[in-house]
């Protein structure tokens, strides 16, 4: 089968195994592919949430000239409120915590934004309403 449509974001990172640990401990995402790429000399991994056909890809190189920030960044949908403040009081121990939580309403929900090691930032939210509000753009 082929895969049609957005299927991944890569992101320069400084330390793979770093990245990876982050993001299996904020975005619930695990490693599904991973492989030296001789051409570039870099470790590449792949990410993927398991549920949808796309995948972070974490791509090591020597210097990160550039990094996700907010406002650019990553989001990840969290299974309830609680979750959301879970993940936030561990990146406030951390240092980490960007910004919130926030509660912003329909359809953007409630969120909060994390820093990963190499500064990208990764909003975590529950009750963002894409599905619905992609769903009444095919209706109308």
């Amino acid at each position: 089968m082929t895969d049609l449509g957005l299927t991944h974001i890569a992101l320069v990172v400084s330390d793979v195994n770093a990245s990876i640990s982050f993001y299996e401990q904020y975005a619930h995402m695990q490693v599904v592919h991973r492989r030296s790429d001789r051409r570039t000399e870099s470790d590449v991994a792949w990410l993927s949430d398991s549920i949808h056909p796309f995948v972070v890809v974490l791509l090591k190189m020597p210097q990160v000239d550039g990094s996700l920030l907010p406002e650019s960044h990553l989001g990840v949908a969290c299974e309830s409120r609680a979750e959301v403040d879970r993940r936030c009081s561990l990146a406030q121990s951390k240092g980490i915590l960007l910004k919130g939580p926030i509660d912003s309403g329909y359809p953007v929900g409630y969120w909060a934004y994390i820093r990963d090691p190499d500064g990208h930032t990764l909003e975590v939210s529950y009750g963002q309403e894409i599905e619905s509000v992609i769903r009444s753009q095919k209706n109308e």
